[in-house]
């Protein structure tokens, strides 16, 4: 028997309706993903299974006694006390009221570094998801109902959510913008789409396939039910000669015709977003030398870092919640100083950001007024764009472009934002974790710009896919302050991390390297190594800058995706050998002449 079931239910919030004619049924076990465009219905869905809203039709049956949990995207405004009494406490109706199990309770304030006395009221947005994610695990409930679990969770709290959930047992629904722990975690895909709902059998990528073919059989069945409508409408133009029955019937069958291309729902199209470009800045965009930075003296958040990043590169970084990223991100880009060691920028930076607490967005205001103010245009590339017109770009029809900002949902609130941010030009990109509650085909487009633009991005993100696809070095904070960098994205890192190259990826800059210098002289190896080191490195920047010169030509993307990733690979590898030829050479020099 089925823990919960919707038979033929419809819900309307104006418009469409959000789910038509539904029908559900959650099996015990199941782990099933929700997709869906941004604004299809998803959280509504969630929130319907949950009891916050009532169905316009149909009906929901639930099993008897059955406890259901919900981590909603909002945070309740009527929870009060210690991290410890929400999660413990009365559920306030947020979940079905009953007690938290003590031990797993425990676990999940632990695992998701929650302060269990601090008070609720005083934590941040993100911390508050944290608390009420540890209170929905802690009541062991028959189902639980995730709407976008890992927003907020640095990369060890996401890898120990996936496999508690996979180890529990617990019967789950979730929507979620992160693809790695999609795969890892679901089972069965519930696909909602232009309000039909559909179950699907199969692992995410089987999924994907299979829906590609289900859209190109339906755009072709409707190719075809044009043309015979077309067909029928010169027919009955001509005029009929003989009121015989088949004529009737004919006549109806039109009629029928027309009505069901009236009703027809057409699929949300895909975003057209594309990135402004402004003038190229200097080769070198920041240089790091030594850098030390800490609000605690005896704490350094930054520790003797040495960086040099380059014009076109794509940096990932990837670090806990605390650890000290945007510090970093506020380093390198000369808004604080650092307290030993020098930072130089580069020439002509222009800097666009985004930030993750979207502090741009004024709730209040229409999506229309947060993008032109009180006018009717933007400026995108030096022209002047209707702002209706450049917000269609983005998904948002006229109608919704008059929407306040404030009822959106996440995934539109990032769109959004999106826009606002690329009607700036910029040689410089600050992401700071841009994929949350974006939907998949956005994420997709998004992905694609920045791997198409040739400006320098620093990409702070927990999202492992993303980082995968985007990035070409990453830095990690490893604890103590020291930040190591690596060749590659996070599978890169994994790789590196566990069997460390130390002629691929760049040394430690927080281990001292002339400590000897001075005491002894060098080998004949070593010798040999400083003789043939700079033409070495020479070949190696000479193979770096033709590199950066093919993939700046947009023909370069147009070639198979496994050429695109091996060249950015390999980009990455060259500039991780450079910088550590570069500080190879320095400490033989420095022996040579100590």
């Amino acid at each position: 028997m089925a823990l919960l079931s919707l038979q033929n239910v419809t819900v309307r919030m104006g418009g469409d309706p959000l789910l038509e004619d539904a029908t559900l049924h959650i099996e015990a076990g199941q782990r099933a993903a929700l997709t869906g465009r941004n604004g299809c219905g998803k959280t509504t869905l969630l929130k319907l299974l949950t009891g916050l809203i009532e169905a316009d039709e149909g009906q929901m049956i639930r099993s008897p006694g059955l406890r259901t949990a919900y981590l909603p995207q909002d945070v309740p405004t009527d929870l009060e006390g210690t991290v410890q009494a929400v999660v413990d406490g009365d559920t306030g109706g947020v979940v079905d009221s009953y007690r938290a199990h003590a031990q797993a309770g425990a676990e999940a304030i632990s695992r998701l570094g929650l302060d269990a006395q601090a008070e609720f009221a005083s934590l941040s947005g993100g911390m508050k998801r944290r608390v009420l994610l540890a209170r929905a695990l802690a009541c062991s409930p028959d189902l639980l109902l995730l709407d976008e679990p890992t927003n907020h969770l640095d990369l060890d709290a996401i890898l120990w959510l996936e496999n508690y959930l996979v180890r529990a047992g617990i019967t789950i629904l979730f929507v979620t913008h992160d693809r790695a722990f999609l795969r890892k975690v679901a089972t069965k895909i519930l696909d909602l789409d232009r309000g039909e709902l559909a179950g699907w059998d199969c692992d995410y990528d089987t999924f994907l396939m299979r829906k590609e073919q289900l859209l190109a059989d339906e755009e072709a069945l409707w190719e075809k039910k044009g043309k015979r409508l077309s067909q029928e409408e010169i027919w009955i133009r001509k005029g009929i000669k003989a009121r015989r029955t088949r004529d009737e019937g004919r006549v109806r069958a039109l009629q029928a015709l027309r009505e069901e291309f009236r009703l027809r729902r057409q699929q949300m199209g895909t975003s057209r977003m594309t990135l402004q470009e402004a003038a190229s800045s200097g080769a070198r965009v920041v240089k790091a030398q030594g850098v030390s930075f800490g609000y605690d003296p005896e704490k350094p958040l930054v520790r003797n870092l040495d960086l040099q990043i380059m014009r076109g590169e794509k940096v990932g970084i990837i670090g806990p919640n605390g650890c000290g990223k945007t510090t970093l991100l506020r380093l390198l880009l000369g808004e604080i100083k650092p307290q030993s060691g020098s930072i130089q920028l580069g020439t002509r930076l222009q800097v666009a950001r985004i930030d993750q607490l979207r502090g741009a967005l004024q709730p209040e205001k229409s999506i229309l007024e947060n993008i032109s103010g009180d006018g009717m245009h933007v400026e995108v590339n030096g022209q002047q764009r209707h702002a209706y017109g450049y917000l269609q770009e983005f998904l948002f029809t006229p109608e919704r472009a008059r929407t306040p900002v404030g009822i959106l949902s996440g995934g539109e609130k990032n769109r959004l934002l999106l826009a606002m941010t690329f009607t700036q030009p910029f040689n410089v990109l600050i992401l700071d974790e841009p994929t949350n509650d974006l939907d998949l085909e956005t994420l997709s487009l998004l992905e694609e710009q920045i791997q198409q633009h040739p400006a320098t991005m620093l990409l702070v993100s927990h999202d492992r896919a993303f980082l995968n696809q985007t990035v070409l070095r990453t830095l990690v904070f490893e604890g103590d302050g020291t930040i190591g960098q690596y060749a590659g994205g996070y599978d890169d890192w994994l790789l590196q991390r566990k069997e460390p190259q130390l002629d691929s990826s760049p040394k430690q800059p927080n281990k001292p390297v002339r400590s000897n210098a001075g005491k002894r002289k060098l080998t004949n190896r070593e010798r040999e190594e400083l003789r043939t080191l700079p033409s070495q490195i020479e070949c190696w920047e000479e193979e770096q800058q033709g590199l950066l010169a093919a993939q700046a030509d947009p023909a370069f993307y147009r070639q198979a995706p496994d050429v695109i990733a091996a060249s950015q690979s390999r980009l990455g590898e060259l500039t991780a050998h450079i910088e550590a030829g570069l500080e190879r050479w320095e400490e033989l020099e420095n022996i040579a002449v100590g």
